[in-house]
């Protein structure tokens, strides 16, 4: 966790350039990406938000440190605005396994029925429930790293959900920050749990968050049946308009601290590539491309 932070501080600072269970959902001035410890992502020198890296290239290694005074975001009246747009808009999104990391994959299942949410309910249970009207759509897809040489696998867990307007998003992370004070010891499924929930939020205006218009981070134990001590869990937030990106990672037994908090980056840094896609989609940027070039509306080209 304390990594991690250090990484959204670094991020916010320079000035050089929602798995298997239910917790699936879940850094100012400048937004970057500096080596493959960033929580960041980069963007080209245009301004423009940048894309993934092209395939068979190291996200890490790709990313570039840009100043930016404006957080990745999605544009409310550019978001989708019915069921159908907001399933198409998280199906049309494209993570890709390595994001995250050197030798993640796909998992199975990959993802999930978009017409569900995670929930924790008042026992501290998350569940599977339907969206409700506040929501759209609601995709997690999920990945993995397979164990090898004595290191148990690491799993993760990223959920793009599509709210009905920017104030229900900013009510899910509202939400989402109370969860880990009222319940710090969580189920997530029958064989795992988590405990010591520690969370944190970070608007855009604050020096430790340097990609969205909001983040939140949690971290905690997992205790797993069948396997002796615990392990590390992160969950990592962002907001963009109404649109929220979330994951979860399980880091399995065997990883040292440090490379457990590599992972942890990692990971989030992951999260800002998919944060960077939604800004070229619908951000600041997309909705002064679709403007005439003085930034005014094209009236003309809006009516035919």
């Amino acid at each position: 966790m304390a990594a991690v932070a250090g990484t959204l501080l670094l991020a916010g600072c320079t000035s050089g350039a929602d798995g298997g269970s239910a917790t699936e959902e879940k850094k100012g001035s400048a937004r970057s990406a500096s080596g493959s410890d960033s929580a960041g992502s980069s963007a080209s020198a245009d301004g423009t938000a940048p894309s993934a890296p092209a395939d068979g290239a190291d996200p890490s290694a790709s990313a570039a440190a840009v100043a930016e005074d404006e957080p990745y975001t999605m544009v409310e009246e550019l978001a989708p605005q019915t069921r159908s747009e907001a399933v198409a808009f998280v199906r049309g999104l494209t993570p890709r396994a390595d994001n995250f990391g050197s030798g993640f994959r796909k998992a199975q299942p990959y993802e999930s029925d978009p017409g569900e949410w995670a929930v924790l309910d008042e026992d501290c249970v998350w569940q599977r429930q339907p969206l409700p009207d506040t929501a759209l759509a609601s995709l997690t897809r999920r990945f993995e790293l397979p164990g090898s040489e004595g290191k148990g696998p690491v799993q993760v867990s990223m959920t793009v959900t599509v709210h009905k307007d920017t104030t229900a998003a900013r009510r899910d992370m509202a939400v989402s920050l109370e969860e880990a004070l009222r319940c710090p010891n969580q189920r997530l499924n029958a064989t795992e749990q988590v405990r010591g929930l520690y969370s944190r939020a970070d608007p855009f205006s604050e020096a430790r968050n340097g990609v969205t218009d909001d983040d939140l981070i949690e971290s905690g134990e997992l205790l797993v049946d069948g396997i002796k001590g615990a392990l590390p869990f992160d969950w990592f937030k962002y907001r963009l308009g109404p649109v929220t990106v979330a994951a979860t990672d399980r880091i399995g037994a065997g990883h040292t601290d440090e490379e457990a908090s590599r992972i942890a980056s990692q990971v989030a840094q992951g999260v800002a590539y998919t944060a960077a896609e939604i800004d070229s989609i619908g951000g600041n940027t997309a909705r002064d491309g679709a403007e005439g070039k003085d930034g005014s509306d094209d009236a003309e080209a809006r009516d035919e």
